[in-house]
């Protein structure tokens, strides 16, 4: 299966539109719903998008597993193997799916009594709640297996065909409950049943992109092979976000609540930035996967093209943030916020500059079935943030924790691509030629350009001076760090998207 570089950059594009408007409507939508629902009743709707957004992390990370060897089976030229794959990750995922609502479903009063501090108001309808979310579990963890077989074959148009209308019900269907006069559990429902028309909606993709899959074929011999591999995925998926959030927790025990209010409002900003390598990363696994080590002059110019696009995409916008960052903050969250985190703020997005290219080395480490990697890394992580974090925000408080995060995300990314570039066996020319040097010394030229703009006095010609200096950026990157093969996927690019705009010809 060949992997076209245009594909690959258009379907970075739809996933980053997929991810992005969703939460574009969500910032419109939500004081609304706050408004329609009160605080009680919103603060259990917000737990059940909590729940259905993380319910995928117990599917023992089959729903990743089967997007990794239906790939592979296709750069093999097995396609006949792909019915074989997904119908026994599906009939696992739902066995699971099965079991994990009979467990939700036994522990929802002891959740509704002694976990929560749910007012005896709301009791009836919170147990109501989670009894409906219960029937989602089968639901989400049978989605990601089918899901991940049109991830696989890079048919993401589909993808997100399903999951733009999917997230946006999920935002909208409240205020439609509301309108209605439902209650929680009936706002829930709509939920759920929308979650229903989604699966349905991926098992008829699936079959029009894979005929042979119409004929259920099990291959429980496959389990083990497929468990070894989610299992890791698994580890990795949870000890992830305890690297993200421990920091929080520790700043409110060693300092005060209100101190964590001035980390989490810079870190949150950073945290939506990672929706441009997520939507890259999605991309790059089943390429990885697919091309695997035999095409490993292939896997090279992807590994660092990808590397270079990111740097491309994120470079500009995280120091626009990093030199005007205490404007931005008081523009956006007022004098006490901008006041007490700007210097933060400039940390966490200095960290972030390295960190957003971690997940390219992920993708092709779990692409080439060595996932064990990356959470061995996270599971020695963990321990020595704790120590760091704490020492760091002990001695200077929220900015401590602000330097540990760098720290700890320079130090992952270069451990990373110094194993990935052992993988590939990749030569230091061959950085050089594709241009990846250029572009950081393009960036380089960006930040003193910004930084005098930061310097000068008067909004006018503070935006003038930006102006100026993203247009040369623009300029340069297509004179000096663009290469012909760039330009043509650019060129092809453009194209693909006129012919879907209105107007257009697609």
């Amino acid at each position: 299966m060949e992997i076209r570089s245009h594909i690959l950059a258009s379907n970075t594009l739809l996933n980053f539109v997929g991810q992005g408007l969703p939460l574009l409507a969500g910032l419109v939508a939500l004081p609304l719903v706050i408004q329609g629902l009160g605080p009680d009743r919103f603060g259990l709707l917000s737990l059940a998008w909590v729940i259905l957004g993380y319910f995928s992390v117990f599917d023992l990370g089959l729903g990743r597993a089967t997007t990794k060897y239906v790939a592979e089976a296709l750069g093999n030229g097995e396609e006949d193997q792909v019915p074989r794959i997904i119908w026994t990750t599906v009939t696992m995922q739902g066995l699971l799916g099965i079991l994990g609502t009979l467990v939700f479903v036994a522990i929802t009063p002891m959740i509704a009594d002694q976990v929560l501090n749910i007012s005896p108001e709301f009791r009836a309808e919170a147990i109501s709640t989670f009894y409906l979310l219960a029937l989602s579990v089968p639901l989400i963890l049978i989605s990601s297996s089918f899901s991940g077989v049109l991830e696989a074959s890079q048919k993401f148009g589909l993808v997100n065909a399903v999951r733009i209308p999917s997230s946006f019900l999920s935002i909208v269907l409240p205020l439609l409950g509301l309108a209605m006069g439902y209650q929680l559990p009936g706002i829930v429902l709509l939920i759920v049943i929308s979650r229903v028309l989604s699966l349905l909606a991926l098992i008829a993709f699936a079959l029009r992109t894979f005929p042979t899959m119409r004929k259920y074929s099990v291959q429980f011999s496959l389990l083990s092979q497929l468990l070894r591999f989610g299992g890791w995925i698994t580890v990795s998926s949870l000890a992830g976000p305890i690297l993200v959030y421990l920091d929080r927790f520790l700043i409110g025990s060693a300092l005060s609540m209100a101190t964590v209010a001035y980390y989490t409002a810079p870190f949150e900003v950073v945290t939506r930035l990672w929706i441009i390598p997520g939507s890259l990363v999605m991309t790059l696994f089943p390429a990885f996967s697919t091309l695997g080590m035999t095409h490993r002059e292939d896997l090279q110019l992807v590994f660092v093209r990808s590397i270079k696009y990111l740097l491309l995409a994120t470079g500009p916008l995280i120091l626009i943030l990093l030199f005007f960052s205490n404007t931005i903050l008081l523009l956006w969250l007022g004098p006490e916020i901008a006041e007490q985190s700007s210097l933060t703020f400039q940390i966490l997005l200095l960290g972030t500059l390295v960190g957003l290219l971690a997940p390219v080395s992920s993708a092709l480490l779990q692409g080439l079935g060595r996932p064990e990697i990356l959470a061995k890394l996270y599971a020695v992580e963990i321990p020595f943030n704790i120590v760091l974090v704490w020492v760091l925000v002990q001695s200077f408080g929220i900015e401590g924790a602000a330097l540990s995060f760098a720290l700890r995300a320079s130090i992952e990314t270069a451990i990373l691509f110094f194993l990935s570039s052992k993988f590939l066996s990749l030569p230091r020319r061959f950085v050089v030629e594709n241009g990846l040097g250029r572009v950081v010394s393009i960036l380089g030229v960006l930040a003193a350009l910004l930084w005098i703009a930061s310097m000068m006095q008067g909004v006018p010609l503070q935006i003038g001076i930006v102006l100026v200096a993203m247009v040369s950026f623009v300029l340069a990157t297509w004179a000096f760090a663009f290469d012909e093969k760039d330009k043509k996927i650019l060129v092809s690019m453009t194209g693909r998207l006129s012919s879907i705009m209105p107007g257009g010809k697609g």
